[in-house]
């Protein structure tokens, strides 16, 4: 498989910076996230970012671009479409969508949640632009159907069943660089 240029040149910085990382790229223009381990490229998920595009301003319901890093880990343990709100489990389970035009009557954060931290002080990191702050996540979702074309609030959603696969994968401290 050759992957596109533009993922190939952000992993390799990511792992110039950090040889022994784990390295995420999300892929906007593709709406996929590729998944590198020592160098090599081991995974590749469908995602939906925003609707509304790119941005790293809080409020603008835009998926930030940038240098991030796997800050926390939540819901290791929780049954596949499991709700979490304020990142708990509710101990509602969604109902799963597969339809391309299914919508969900709430953007629920399902499954498992990849907490993100930007690493890009004036760019994702401080002030009104932080993604932390942001609660900006790679999560599941009950919008499968919607999955592999722009659909949500700023989050990186991924099937249920992919976001467990990379959960159980990826380490706390995963570099992850979301670029367009």
């Amino acid at each position: 498989m050759t992957l596109p240029e533009r993922v190939q040149r952000s992993a390799a910085e990511m792992f110039d910076r950090r040889p022994d990382a784990q390295a995420l790229v999300v892929d906007v223009r593709s709406q996929r996230l590729y998944l590198f381990e020592d160098g090599d490229f081991v995974g590749e998920y469908p995602v939906s970012t925003a609707e509304k595009g790119t941005g790293n301003r809080e409020g603008s319901l835009q998926t930030p671009l940038g240098l991030h890093r796997v800050d926390e880990k939540i819901g290791a343990d929780a049954p596949m479409g499991m709700i979490f709100r304020g990142r708990r489990p509710t101990g509602e389970r969604a109902e799963i969508l597969t339809g391309p035009d299914e919508r969900a009557a709430r953007d629920d954060v399902t499954t498992r949640i990849l907490w993100l931290a930007g690493l890009e002080p004036g760019v994702n990191q401080g002030g009104d632009v932080d993604s932390k702050r942001r609660y900006i996540y790679i999560h599941g979702t009950p919008e499968e159907g919607r999955i592999g074309r722009p659909a949500s609030h700023g989050c990186v959603r991924m099937t249920n069943a992919d976001v467990i696969a990379l959960f159980d994968r990826v380490e706390v401290g995963a570099l992850v660089d979301i670029i367009e």
